[in-house]
């Protein structure tokens, strides 16, 4: 049926009453949702660029790690030095010359090994880390966004399919219809008013499919666009059915998952920690440093010991070298301040998140237990619609009602039908939509 229904709207070229059908000679998908999302995931670029971001952070971690091994350096030097001059007779005079070693070589390596710096590089290698996990979790909201998007587009599509069923089986039972209007005209029990009307209503219903058939398009090319396919690929969605296993969760129980697993939640509680740390790096401005450091050189030539001579020689220099920033303990008394002010503001943006969440939590609960009961309710108006359709057109067949009330009556039907698939596509889809604000999607 699904297969049937959408081909005959892309795939054929036609007419109806005198509007043409677009068509168009293109590749034809069966799909489920989780294949949607499988795709989506694979092309969509926002992913990509957030996994990109957490592969960053990864080295980040790495690099601030490396910061624990000793700092070692190489390098070499050439110098040719002038003999000195010797002012014995005034400077104004013309002097004599001390001759010197003119050529200067020296080649060393020095190195400092960090032993102690107010437990700055630990802090630093946590606060990357965590810099690291809201990486992780920017790309999960990534994804579970683009998913919900997707998600969103297929139940559409979804809609639309049914619609495009619903309008063409009408079509046909109306044209039934019409034809049997225009038989009892003939026959001189219907107006030619009757016929008017009817072949205007049939009129609109045509008109209808087509808009149908042209929105099916739209939503199938933004589908395609998040999936990766080619514009014109048509998509043909499974047969929807309304999930009835998740219509027993609670508030509470989406509320306990959002806390545990909501993204921005998550982030802020990220946040909060980050805040901690820096306070603590604040606070370690004002302790000692203590690092190893040694030097070791080659020179030429020897002009450490006197007598000099123009000999190659080497040394080597080892120690500890400590440190107290004294001015760090008046220059900190702001920074901390600032630091732990920063606490408190982030404290704060935490408990606002958390009632964002149970804001947004209780809306999106509340929407899709009323559209649960709005199903029910348009459940039973299809039925009344239909019996009082039924008995519109035995009256009017029976010349005991007008054709504007066969008519409506009609109207009636096909709007509940749509009204009680709109009703079920859009319960699911707010579903979706408390999965994605839990970080459960």
């Amino acid at each position: 049926m699904w297969h049937h229904v959408i081909w005959s709207v892309f795939l054929t070229t036609g007419t109806i009453d005198g509007y043409r059908l677009l068509a168009a000679e293109t590749d034809t998908i069966k799909i489920s949702l989780s294949e949607v999302w499988e795709k989506a995931e694979e092309h969509s670029r926002e992913i990509r660029i957030k996994e990109m971001e957490v592969k960053i952070s990864e080295e980040e971690v790495k690099d601030v790690k490396m910061e624990r091994l000793p700092e070692i350096g190489l390098k070499g030097t050439y110098e040719r030095a002038s003999n000195i001059p010797i002012y014995d007779n005034g400077l104004f005079n013309r002097p004599s010359y001390h001759e010197v070693i003119r050529n200067l070589y020296k080649v060393s390596a020095d190195l400092y090994l960090n032993i102690y710096n107010g437990n700055k590089l630990n802090l630093q290698i946590k606060q990357e880390k965590i810099l690291h996990e809201i990486a992780v979790i920017r790309k999960d909201e990534t994804v579970s966004e683009i998913r919900y998007q997707a998600a969103a587009l297929y139940l559409e599509l979804q809609k639309l399919a049914i619609f495009n069923e619903l309008i063409k089986e009408d079509i046909i039972e109306k044209d039934k219809q019409l034809q049997e209007i225009k038989s009892f005209k003939k026959h001189g029990t219907a107006l030619e008013n009757d016929v008017l009307k009817a072949e205007l209503d049939f009129s609109k219903r045509k008109l209808l499919q087509i808009q149908i058939a042209n929105d099916i398009q739209i939503v199938t090319q933004k589908l395609n666009i998040i999936i990766g396919l080619l514009d014109n690929t048509v998509l043909i969605p499974e047969i929807f059915t309304l999930s009835q296993e998740n219509e027993s969760d609670t508030y509470e129980k989406f509320l306990a998952e959002a806390f545990d697993h909501s993204y921005s939640y998550n982030i802020s509680g990220q946040q909060v920690l980050l805040s901690e740390l820096n306070l603590k790096q604040v606070k370690a401005n004002v302790r000692p440093k203590l690092g190893l450091t040694g030097d070791f050189y080659y020179m030429n030539p020897q002009i450490f010991l006197f007598p000099y001579n123009p000999y190659w020689y080497s040394l080597g220099l080892v120690g500890l070298k400590a440190s107290l920033p004294i001015s760090e303990f008046y220059h900190n008394i702001h920074k901390k301040r600032a630091a732990q002010l920063e606490i408190e503001k982030e404290h704060e943006a935490h408990k606002n998140e958390e009632d964002h969440i149970r804001q947004k939590i209780n809306e999106a609960y509340l929407k899709y237990k009323e559209l649960l009961i709005a199903v029910e309710v348009s459940a039973v108006n299809l039925k009344r619609a239909e019996e009082n359709a039924r008995i519109m057109k035995s009256n009017y067949f029976n010349q005991t009602v007008l054709i504007t009330d066969l008519l409506d009556a009609d109207v009636q039907v096909l709007q509940a039908k749509f009204e009680l698939k709109t009703m079920m596509i859009e319960a699911q889809s707010k579903y979706y939509l408390l999965l994605n604000i839990t970080g459960k999607l």
